[in-house]
């Protein structure tokens, strides 16, 4: 068997609805110069009213079957990284499940918000190492603007929809991920959270006081996030016993053009090598790093050979990097 797990194929949907900041600014008191110098974000796509997640996921999910040349009956796991799910049970992967008519797969949801993606591929690739499954499909799905406070110009202005997806296999050769890693810190809940759940139950007060919507301090998160996921990168760097200076890509989160720079400057990697979508895309949690991922390998920014990060930070506290060679 081969030590590494590797990606056959990618793949991503969004919403076809843009949402453009020229349109925020007759919202809510905000303008188009404030949101881009302080985060770099100049459109995002949102979901119609009522439409499920799921078939946007399941759109990602088929794009990246079809490029990893994989048939829905083949694959053994469905991961679903999300916090929106269509509903509170049962899990997003199992409507996906029936979606693909991956009737052969075990499906389950991780709940890991911005980091779910990379949380899946760790997970994923563990049970690639220590099971006799051969194929393993993890989906980032979310819909966070059905979580926004749209009277909140400090939170409604960052967050868009969208899904990436990829199908994970068994590398013949030396290429796939090179390392994972996983951290967290829930002593900083409090700094990124949305309190509805089962401790706010939906009832006039908490429909009247937002409670089902993002809260976030937006200072303390972007200084966690770039010490965090710097570490992170480090970490997973070390694990595959490469340096920065060995990496062709670094695609981060795409949160904050700010918080991106300041990693890169940190790791010392040119702004070259540092892959960008969130001026069209904003915010889209978990689903971030895979859509950048699948543009770039379809964009052509990706080589047979190339040695591309992954990294990424979110609520919990939680942040994740990853090491792939392609």
């Amino acid at each position: 068997m081969s030590p590494f797990t590797c990606v056959l194929g990618s793949g991503h949907a969004v919403p076809p609805r843009i949402l453009t900041n020229a349109e925020l600014e007759q919202m809510v008191d905000t303008s188009e110069e404030w949101i881009i110098e302080r985060c770099g974000i100049r459109q995002r796509h949102i979901a119609a009213p009522g439409s499920a997640l799921s078939d946007l996921a399941t759109q990602a999910a088929q794009q990246a079957l079809s490029a990893a040349e994989v048939a829905a009956a083949d694959i053994d796991m469905i991961i679903v990284a999300t916090v929106t799910g269509d509903m509170k049970f049962p899990a997003m992967a199992c409507l996906i499940q029936e979606k693909l008519q991956a009737d052969n797969a075990a499906a389950f949801d991780v709940s890991a918000a911005c980091s779910g993606f990379l949380y899946s591929l760790h997970l994923a690739d563990s049970l690639m190492r220590t099971s006799g499954y051969r194929h393993i499909l993890v989906i980032a799905a979310e819909m966070l603007s059905s979580m926004v406070n749209w009277q909140d110009r400090n939170t409604c202005v960052l967050f868009g929809d969208g899904a990436g997806a990829v199908v994970l296999g068994r590398s013949d050769g030396s290429n796939g991920l090179l390392s994972t890693y996983v951290k967290s810190d829930g002593r900083h809940h409090k700094l990124l959270f949305n309190p509805g759940g089962s401790q706010h139950p939906p009832s006039h007060e908490t429909i009247d006081n937002q409670l089902a919507t993002i809260n976030m301090a937006g200072r303390e998160v972007f200084r966690h996030a770039v010490v965090s996921m710097t570490d992170a990168l480090n970490a997973a760097l070390e694990q595959a016993g490469l340096t920065s200076a060995d990496i062709d890509l670094l695609i981060p989160h795409q949160a904050n053009i700010r918080i991106i720079e300041g990693i890169g400057k940190r790791c010392k990697i040119p702004a070259d090598k540092v892959y960008v979508n969130v001026d069209r895309y904003g915010n889209t949690s978990a689903a971030s790093v895979p859509i950048a991922l699948n543009e770039a390998w379809r964009g052509g920014r990706i080589s047979s050979g190339d040695i591309v990060a992954l990294v990424t930070f979110g609520a919990g506290l939680t942040w994740s990097a990853c090491i792939i060679r392609f």
